[in-house]
């Protein structure tokens, strides 16, 4: 038992970035943590801080910050990075991936590929994660198995998919994923993954939601990524997909709307009205020339925005960094205007904003006292991070991810020295490895 005020762990010496609303860098400060939560951010010269704990972390005057949220993945396919590239995004799906996934996707590819992909995020400062994939409840396994936080989503399509020979009992193998974590573990929250519009019919869209309300998740969906699906499901319905989405009823606050590259005022105003949380990619979204999101103009209507990577298939690494910085480089080029999107924005989207998409707004993306301990520790003398004038400017525009030194997520440290401590990566890449032969090989 613990003395009276002894903290788990101290992080003492750090450029604190609390990401609290109206808050700026605190400059020689600690953070203490006990029973996996914050338990009080303060200087470093007051007498009455704690200064017994059963670890000590000197952050050496770098950046202490809380961990970045990518709110969406396809985990498991880093196995299949690298796969096809250059490719528009109905080729790349029809005539490699889904074919690819059809032949090789089961349930010890996605636990080693997830788990796979969990290195890459915590290594680069990434402490939760909203995923959308198959055979979910080995995703569930590997986020328990590594540390990390999650929203799973199970995905759900109205043709035969991994692990779903029957798009009868899509919704129903749903249901089980949610009926086996829901309350599981803290890491695990459980969510619905209807595709698409274009994947799902209205009837499978609606039978998903409803799924959602009744068990209290989150419910994802890809909407308007491209120029094609907005066609399609404006010739098959007579509406354009956010506004397709909205009539059905599937539009609030506990839907993630992922992509929205093509969206007109009218779908912008839906989603601000609606509350609806938006997950943009940009980099996959550039890779795959699917167009570019109407980001400044989202936030102007006061949507609220989130950031994601993709999956390692389609971006081709989970880098939030690179993400930050792509996302903030590519609008004042659209825009023609340097000040559009500044550096505190974008941080704000990858951090606080992605926990509140997520449903984790007030427990996860600022570091206050009561907030669970999800938080990176950066090197701060490294040679593209100095000088050091701006921390918000720093991370966004010269940060790679490679400074990061320490994670921690509950309060347990899962990335020490830069090296994983919470899983053995080397055995992860190891059967990756074996998985991609045989993928290879049948080619």
């Amino acid at each position: 038992m613990k003395p009276v005020g002894e903290m788990d762990l101290l992080i003492i010496n750090g450029l604190v970035l609390t990401q609290e609303p109206g808050a700026g860098p605190r400059t020689d400060s600690f953070v203490a943590i006990r029973d996996g939560v914050v338990a009080e951010v303060g200087d470093m010269s007051d007498p009455g801080r704690p200064r017994l704990a059963g670890r000590v972390i000197d952050a050496q005057e770098g950046l202490v910050m809380p961990g970045l949220i990518n709110t969406h993945v396809h985990a498991a396919m880093s196995v299949f990075r690298g796969l096809a590239d250059d490719l528009p995004l109905m080729t790349w799906l029809n005539e490699h991936i889904f074919p690819a996934e059809a032949a090789h996707v089961n349930g010890d590819l996605v636990y080693w590929g997830t788990k796979l992909a969990v290195a890459e995020m915590l290594l680069s400062g990434t402490t939760g994660l909203a995923d959308g994939y198959f055979f979910e409840n080995q995703a569930a396994r590997a986020v328990v198995d590594t540390g990390i936080r999650a929203v799973l989503g199970q995905g759900v399509l109205d043709f035969p998919a991994p692990g779903v020979p029957d798009p009868a009992q899509n919704l129903a193998v749903a249901r089980d994923f949610i009926d086996r974590w829901q309350g599981v573990s803290s890491l695990v929250q459980p969510s619905v993954f209807c595709h698409s519009p274009y994947t799902c019919s209205a009837e499978t869209l609606k039978r998903g939601r409803a799924l959602a309300r009744e068990k209290g998740v989150i419910f994802q969906i890809h909407v308007a990524e491209t120029a094609a699906e907005v066609a399609q499901v404006s010739a098959e319905h007579g509406l354009r997909p956010v506004a397709y989405l909205d009539s059905l009823g599937l539009l609030d606050e506990q839907t993630l709307a992922v992509h929205c590259v093509h969206v007109d005022d009218r779908e912008m105003d839906i989603l601000a009205q609606r509350r609806t949380p938006v997950a943009v990619c940009v980099e996959s979204q550039m890779k795959l020339a699917s167009g570019v999101a109407p980001v400044p103009q989202l936030l102007a209507r006061g949507v609220r925005l989130s950031l994601g990577t993709d999956g390692p298939a389609s971006n081709n690494d989970l880098n939030m960094f690179g993400e930050m910085r792509s996302l903030a480089l590519l609008f004042k080029v659209t825009e023609r205007d340097p000040t559009v999107l500044p550096a505190a924005t974008v941080l704000q989207a990858a951090g606080p904003g992605g926990a509140a998409a997520l449903g984790w707004g007030g427990r996860v993306g600022t570091l206050i006292p009561g907030s669970r301990a999800d938080l990176v520790v950066m090197r701060s003398g490294e040679p593209n991070l100095f000088p050091l004038y701006r921390p918000y400017s720093h991370l966004v525009y010269a940060a790679t991810g490679r400074e990061v030194r320490t994670v921690l997520v509950d309060g347990r440290v899962l990335v020490d020295e830069g090296r994983v401590v919470s899983f053995d990566v080397e055995e992860t890449m190891f059967r990756v490895r074996e998985l991609a032969a045989g993928i290879n090989s049948a080619r």
